[in-house]
């Protein structure tokens, strides 16, 4: 499951080259956060790691509090809205999107989808094909790991694995909030963190399967509403 959480991310910063569109889309996620738990990160898990993926990402302090403050804002109507939808060869995906027009942005997403031979399908199809997961990332250094294993089952640990770029923390996505502050408490630093989906059964394509998919992905993912794109592609 790292494997696949590393590669998403690594994808979607390569195709997110410019910082005018990944800038806003970490801003989204910040003040999303703040609607949702509270606009304090001490007792927001949730916001604590958006502030710390948009710093990781260079993202300006004045722009993290402004995108905290907009959470408390009368005219804030940005919302998380999540679409399906399935493509050529098999592929899955599940769209996740922060936006102020729901009608916009899954008009948006149909006529990517029409294009590239794939199309939306109604939510909760897609329910068996993935688990929602914690995930964290921490560095190998200065840590026992079965020490640490053993210090966080308590709080939702399902399971660990050590990778050449980091340790990879996996938990339910409701135990969140508890595997990050048991964390926390521990003084154990999080490169990154959040809430991804893993796909129960991934799939292999070949180089030109690969190629065609792409062409799709980078439609959906660079449109301004869209947050984060999960296939179900090993």
């Amino acid at each position: 499951m790292g494997r696949a959480f590393e590669y998403r991310r690594a994808s979607k910063e390569k195709r997110w080259d410019k910082m005018s569109k990944l800038f806003p889309k970490l801003a989204k996620a910040i003040t999303l956060a703040a609607k949702e738990g509270g606009t304090d990160p001490e007792g927001n898990a949730k916001l604590r790691a958006a502030i710390l993926n948009a710093k990781a990402q260079n993202l300006p302090k004045d722009n993290i509090e402004a995108a905290i403050k907009r959470a408390s804002g009368k005219d804030t109507e940005l919302s998380e809205v999540i679409y399906e939808a399935k493509a050529q060869f098999g592929v899955m995906m599940i769209i996740e999107c922060a936006t102020d027009n729901a009608t916009r942005t899954i008009a948006n997403i149909k006529s990517y989808c029409n294009k590239h031979n794939a199309q939306v399908i109604p939510n909760g199809s897609l329910e068996f094909m993935f688990n929602r997961k914690a995930i964290f990332q921490i560095n190998h250094l200065g840590h026992n790991l079965d020490d640490i294993e053993l210090e966080l089952i308590d709080y939702g640990l399902e399971s660990l694995q050590n990778q050449d770029d980091g340790v990879f923390l996996y938990a339910n996505y409701k135990d969140f909030g508890n595997l990050s502050s048991a964390l926390k408490n521990l003084n154990i630093e999080v490169l990154h963190s959040g809430l991804q989906y893993i796909p129960t059964s991934p799939i292999d394509l070949d180089e030109n399967q690969v190629a065609e998919i792409e062409k799709l992905l980078d439609k959906i993912e660079d449109d301004d509403d869209v947050q984060n794109v999960y296939t179900n592609i090993n």
